[in-house]
């Protein structure tokens, strides 16, 4: 899935990591080197375990 994100000021994606082992730690997943195939060419990824939208509402109380 794919998007523009207003609260980032960018494009977005959303995509699944399958993880290979139980228990892997999240840094190990966080520090690996991910790319998207954007038409044939490949993108470097960045991976995020962050909310996309602003959960607390902080932004709007501004």
């Amino acid at each position: 899935m794919e998007d523009y994100g207003h609260y980032l000021k960018g494009a977005i994606g959303l995509g699944y990591i399958q993880c290979n082992k139980v228990g892997e730690k999240i840094e190990n997943i966080l520090n690996s080197n991910y790319e998207i195939d954007v038409a044939g060419e490949k993108i470097q990824a960045d991976v995020s375990l962050k909310p996309m939208y602003d959960p607390k509402s902080i932004k709007i109380k501004l």
